[in-house]
């Protein structure tokens, strides 16, 4: 047949339900409780059981720096000064773990002899010496001390707690103390080891630059005494004076520009009385007119006598005749003047020019002076430069010797002091209120561990739990209709189960049925279904009881209603009936017995059986012939409404044939039973040979556990279902 539209589609898997979730935690509420329980004594038995630890703790103030008692100017080798935030955080944090450091753990074991201290070890117990001896000698007592400690640092302060736990109170208190005392004893350890060490290389360096500094002397004055040096003068301000050669250098230099300078005069007064003497005539002396020292001394006198003679000559001139005696005479005395005045000229010219050769030797002289002076000065730079370097080292030899030795001293001073930038605040008293176990917190713990054991093991369950159990699973999970649900068939007085419903037609389970009825008619009310298979995913699934009952509520309404057992492996509707099997469906099929033989009719009106016959070596086969089809038809012109009872569709293909020779397919799921993959694998195969699958009912559903009381309320609420109530009272 073709697939309807009210058939659904393939389903997949839901989205997360909370209620469902929620209710299966109601549901399962009682073991929820006794987990809770359970690990509530559980919680209670184990804190009782255990030991109790007491904890004392003592204050401790630590600065950043111990109490300067020397001068400032003195600085300790483990420098405490700290100018920021994260320094300080940083130096607390590493006190903190020297605090908790083997070291000053090592410190209490050997003060408080723990190591021999069986109480502290907890190997009191062990009665044998050699044992107890063997088992002290294997514990670790350092480790053991450093595992109780604990530092508690304050906010916003310079204090801090070292917390002591103990089984014994006044040992936890002991313990704290000393804890503070080993950490004292430890910091003031580490300063003198840090202090002796750098001590020890101070010395070794101060030796050696001792010796480099007596070595760098050496060298300076063997330099001076290769170098015929006495001593390097040393003006007021430190810095060396200028060398004889350079002061030689200098002067010369000097004189040497001075000379030059009167050359250039005398040069210049030279060239000026030969330009005279050039441009005026051999025997004239007027020339010497413009010379400067013409004018001056005797010269001036011999020029005066000159003129005077010259005037005398003119004068006798006028009266006298050349060749006059006095005019011969006058001419003849000025003759001598004048030879007097030109060689006085000469003389002068001759002596500019005699100064000026003087001048100019004297420079030669002073130009080897110098370059002989400048040659020294070199050879004294030279030497100087050399003699810088060495002084420089030997003076810097001498400085980092002197730094060194300052240091050392310090050191040793240092050295010699017990100062410590930690104090006890307040030392540890003994506390008798144990801190663990704390038995109302571990009780509660406990509690609500077990709670949440519990809900996590009402979830797993519930997450595991893979079976078809409320209408969801089968409209969401499994993509089929729901047609309604079956309760588990219980008679009260001792009657068969398969007529329950005919002998209680006014019970919670008759008005169920009865909806399912009407479900099945409003599915197809134009055509209703005629021929109907009733089948389930595994035996025991109860679909024979759904047959039977189904039956009966169809054939209330007056309808003709044969019930078809078409499970021929392991029939079950004569039984439930009372009626003889010897024909039956196989029987027809092949061809023996008549159909009037075959059906039987029952106690209840309009409700007739057909049984199964006698068992076929071959059912799937048999159901497949044209002889079964031809069986079929005949009984739709006689019978209103088929209902086949046919084997499970999982170990066998029988429903899977009779599903395409009738109307559709009527799955029977049991409520928590059924599987949901093997239910979707019964699906798939009936979809796989186009069967018309009209829904699922569920059967066996137990209406007073809270797993359904959610879903099927209105059947409790309305009818009454699980309480004592007169069936009459129902309409």
């Amino acid at each position: 047949m073709e697939e309807t539209p009210n058939e659904a589609p393939e389903a997949q898997e839901p989205a997360l339900d909370v209620m469902q979730y929620v209710r299966a935690l109601w549901r399962r509420k009682w073991l929820i409780v006794g987990v809770t329980a359970v690990m509530a004594l559980v919680g209670t038995l184990y804190t009782l059981r255990q030991p109790k630890i007491y904890s004392t703790s003592t204050s401790l103030i630590i600065d950043v720096a111990a109490p300067r008692v020397l001068d400032t100017e003195v600085k300790e080798v483990m420098g405490d000064e700290r100018s920021n935030y994260w320094a300080n955080k940083e130096y607390y944090q590493t006190q903190n773990e020297v605090i908790t450091s083997r070291a000053v753990a090592s410190r209490v074991v050997d003060r408080l002899g723990l190591q021999n201290d069986a109480a502290f070890l907890g190997v009191e117990g062990i009665k044998d010496e050699e044992a107890r001896k063997k088992a002290m000698a294997s514990i670790d007592a350092v480790g053991l001390v450093r595992s109780r400690i604990n530092v508690i640092p304050s906010v916003n302060s310079r204090v801090v707690r070292i917390a002591v736990e103990d089984v014994d109170p006044d040992r936890a208190a002991r313990l704290a103390n000393e804890v503070a005392e080993a950490y004292i004893a430890e910091n003031l350890n580490l300063r003198l080891k840090t202090t002796e060490g750098a001590s020890a290389w101070l010395e070794e360096r101060m030796s050696e630059l001792g010796a480099r500094a007596n070595g760098s002397e050496l060298n300076l004055f063997k330099f001076k005494r290769g170098a015929d040096m006495l001593s390097m003068s040393i003006d007021k301000k430190g810095a060396p004076q200028q060398s004889t050669a350079k002061l030689a250098y200098d002067t010369y230099m000097a004189t040497l520009i001075a000379v030059r300078t009167k050359i250039a005069g005398l040069q210049a007064r030279v060239d000026s009385m030969r330009q005279l003497r050039k441009s005026a005539s051999p025997e004239s002396e007027h020339w010497a007119e413009g010379l400067s020292e013409a004018s001056e001394g005797a010269l001036r006198d011999l020029r005066t006598r000159v003129l005077e003679q010259r005037t005398a000559c003119v004068e006798l001139s006028g009266r006298y005749l050349p060749d006059h005696p006095k005019m011969q005479e006058c001419q003849q005395k000025l003759s001598v003047m004048q030879q007097e005045l030109r060689r006085s000229l000469e003389n002068l010219v001759r002596g500019a020019e005699t100064d000026l050769a003087a001048a100019q030797a004297n420079e030669r002289n002073l130009l080897s002076l110098v370059e002989k002076a400048k040659a020294e000065a070199f050879q004294v730079t030279e030497k100087e430069i050399q003699y810088e370097k060495l002084q420089r080292e030997a003076e810097n030899d001498q400085r980092m010797y002197e730094m060194v030795l300052k240091r050392f001293k310090e050191l040793e001073v240092s050295g010699l002091l017990r100062t410590s930038n930690v104090r006890v605040l307040d030392p540890a008293l003994p506390n008798r209120v144990p801190v663990r176990p704390n038995t109302r917190n571990s009780v509660l713990l406990f509690v609500m561990l077990g709670l949440l054991g519990g809900v996590a093991v009402v979830l797993g369950l519930e997450f595991l739990d893979a079976s078809v159990a409320s209408r969801a699973d089968v409209e969401e999970r499994l993509g089929l209709s729901f047609i309604g649900v079956m309760p588990p068939l219980v008679p009260r007085d001792g009657g068969p189960v398969d007529l329950y419903i005919h002998r209680h037609p006014r019970s919670p389970a008759a008005e169920m049925c009865r909806a399912i009825r009407t479900n099945l008619l409003f599915m197809s009310p134009d055509k209703p279904f005629r021929t109907m298979v009733v089948s389930s995913v595994e035996p025991s699934d109860g679909k024979s009881t759904a047959v039977i009952n189904l039956g009966m509520v169809m054939a209330q309404t007056g309808t003709r209603v044969l019930l078809m057992d078409t499970d021929l492996r392991r029939p079950r509707l004569h039984r439930a009936f009372g009626v003889p099997d010897d024909v039956g469906v196989s029987s027809l099929v092949v061809g023996e017995g008549s159909l009037e033989g075959a059906i039987k009719p029952t106690d209840v009106p309009n409700l007739f059986v057909l049984p199964g016959g006698p068992l076929p070596p071959n059912p799937a086969e048999l159901l497949h012939t044209r002889a079964f089809s031809e069986l079929l038809g005949k009984l739709r012109e006689r019978f209103d409404c088929i209902l086949l009872d046919s084997p499970p569709l999982g170990p066998v293909s029988d429903a899977l044939v009779l599903s395409k020779q009738t109307d559709g397919i009527l799955l029977v799921l049991k409520a928590g039973t059924t599987h949901r993959e093997k239910a979707k694998r019964a699906i798939r195969s009936l979809r796989d040979v186009k069967a018309h699958i009209i829904g699922a009912l569920l059967n066996h559903v137990d209406m007073k556990n809270g797993r359904y009381g959610g879903e099927y309320g209105g059947y409790n609420s309305y009818l009454g279902y699980g309480g004592e109530r007169d069936e009459r009272t129902v309409s």
